[in-house]
């Protein structure tokens, strides 16, 4: 199978992320019909639906070139982060339903979810199994010890 290409990130792109991990929202447009909430104005090349159980763990690891929105429906996130290759404690965010954390390149992170979650997760790259793995790097940020967690060795067996 022939390696993805991953497009490196250029300093152009990265003026145009967030300054913070919590994202600020627009306000939403409002009228009888309902409302419409702005999330991102990027292109991107992956939008998925993640459904989390109550004590699932995610995430845990870091990618080489992409960069995700991950927009809270219900539930919430208890999300972890540092830049890769610090030893310091990751710092924790509660991302509650309605907001949106941001993720650049080169961050270590994980995801714990104390009540059973739905989210959105937008992408720079695309989903596709080989592209994820050529740009993920798996590191032990959080303990999955008492947690529901996968590994890629647990589809081999």
């Amino acid at each position: 199978m022939d390696t993805p290409d991953l497009y490196p990130v250029t300093e152009e792109e990265k003026t145009s992320w967030p300054d913070e991990a919590i994202v600020p929202l627009e306000k939403p447009f409002v009228d009888d019909r309902g409302a419409i909430q702005p999330l991102v104005d990027r292109m991107m090349k992956s939008a998925v639906l993640i459904e989390s159980k109550a004590g699932a763990l995610r995430a845990n690891h870091y990618h080489k070139t992409d960069w995700h929105y991950c927009y809270v429906l219900s539930g919430c996130i208890e999300y972890y982060h540092r830049t890769t290759g610090s030893d310091d404690d990751p710092e924790m965010l509660l991302v509650k339903e309605g907001q949106m954390v941001f993720t650049p390149p080169m961050i270590d992170h994980g995801m714990k979810f104390p009540e059973d979650t739905v989210f959105l997760t937008l992408s720079r790259n695309p989903r596709d199994q080989a592209t994820y793995e050529a740009d993920v790097v798996r590191v032990d940020l959080l303990d999955d010890a008492g947690s529901i967690s996968w590994r890629p060795e647990d589809a081999e067996s």
